[in-house]
């Protein structure tokens, strides 16, 4: 069975962007290969961040995380006043979703990429 290894995200500034997630996941500070910002993620995935030569077309990535880990990323969006929505169409500005019995929040990157994160899988019941 095939498994996602890796998936190359453009951004205006790689270690910006890389940085970005790497401190809203509590994970280890991201590594440099070749000229890629690598961001391990914990199920053996990673965004290999590099800089766009050009316009950036924003890309969707949701993050699967626990409770901790949710409070954690929430709290750096809400410490940084980083606007952020309870769905995808920007609609719940300010707010938090509960779908499936958990939590979720939308926001950006600093490239724009919209960025999301669940504390259970869509589909989970709750």
């Amino acid at each position: 069975m095939a498994e996602l290894n890796h998936t190359i995200v453009n951004a205006k500034d790689r270690w910006a962007s890389a940085r970005f997630l790497t401190e809203v996941l509590g994970l280890p500070e991201p590594k440099e290969w070749a000229h890629f910002v690598i961001v391990d993620l914990g199920n053996g995935v990673s965004l290999d961040f590099a800089d766009a030569s050009g316009e950036i077309t924003p890309q969707h990535y949701a993050f699967l995380v626990s409770e901790e880990e949710f409070d954690h990323g929430y709290g750096l969006i809400v410490e940084r006043d980083l606007d952020h929505w309870a769905d995808p169409r920007q609609q719940g500005v300010r707010q938090i979703n509960h779908h499936d019995g958990g939590r979720g929040v939308y926001f950006l990157d600093p490239s724009g990429h919209f960025l999301e994160l669940i504390t259970r899988p869509y589909g989970a019941g709750g």
